[in-house]
């Protein structure tokens, strides 16, 4: 029997970045999935804060070289790779000099939130997809993490619905506590305007709030899986809502454990 596929798309991963919910669990899950039996792959932004040569990141040159056009201009999209040796896994970053060479994640050095975080997530969730494709690896379950990922649900089943890379897996997005109160400037839409994507299909992220993408992910996941203890309530009720499959917060000892039973339930609904 073929070993079922998991592709991570995380927000944070550790050691390239400090420890947090997020990048913990961005480093543990898809070893414990690994081990479990399963196949992974594991996607991350190169941010300015990842230390390439303490880390040994290197180009993938044979997947580099694409370039993703974000508001009519032409983003040169450059793929590195890292190997956590003890857990013999390696971990993709997406990387452009514009929008991941700062060296901060979501806001500067005075706490302002970066003007182009749009950009950013949707340059992240393109490149992601386009580089999938390129891999030729047709992932079972797509489990993404964090806001910064919340366009992946999206696009796969607007955009890459027809690509056989993409019609035929589940999508599960972990919801946390890592709102944001700013909103995207105006034109996030039209930045967001893909092959394959209309402007209807775009209804909860015009104003461009961290609740208007969640509502956007949640609608066009299969499943959720609530990662923090507390987390937005009116994100909370939405999901609750929404009648799909959903993980309550599981305290960090079993956590790994029951990911991968959740896993096993959504993929095994066909």
């Amino acid at each position: 029997m073929e070993k079922k596929r998991v592709l991570y798309v995380n927000q944070e991963i550790m050691p390239y970045l400090p420890e947090t919910q997020i990048s913990k669990i961005g480093r543990f899950l898809p070893q414990k999935t690994q081990e479990s039996g399963k196949e992974i792959r594991t996607f991350m932004p190169r941010y300015g804060l990842v230390n390439e040569r303490r880390n040994q990141l290197h180009e993938v040159i044979r997947l580099s070289g694409m370039n993703l056009i974000i508001d009519d201009i032409d983003h040169p999209l450059i793929i590195k790779v890292a190997s956590i040796q003890q857990a013999r896994m390696q971990v993709y970053f997406i990387d452009n000099e514009d929008y991941f060479h700062r060296k901060f994640l979501f806001r500067d050095k005075k706490e302002k939130f970066f003007e182009d975080n749009d950009e950013r997530t949707v340059f992240f969730s393109k490149g992601v997809l386009e580089t999938v494709k390129k891999l030729g690896w047709a992932p079972d379950i797509v489990h993404a993490h964090g806001w910064f990922s919340s366009l992946i649900p999206l696009y796969i089943r607007t955009s890459y619905k027809d690509n056989p890379i993409f019609n035929d897996l589940k999508i599960i997005f972990s919801l946390y506590d890592d709102d944001f109160s700013e909103s995207f400037k105006k034109g996030f839409t039209e930045k967001m305007i893909t092959k394959g994507l209309t402007k209807a299909e775009l209804k909860h992220y015009s104003n461009g709030t961290y609740v208007s993408l969640m509502k956007g992910a949640i609608d066009r996941s299969d499943a959720l899986i609530q990662g923090s203890e507390e987390i937005n309530p009116e994100i909370l009720e939405y999901a609750k809502a929404s009648g799909k499959p959903m993980l309550d917060y599981i305290d960090e000892e079993n956590i790994y454990v029951a990911y991968n039973e959740f896993y096993d339930k959504i993929i095994g609904e066909d």
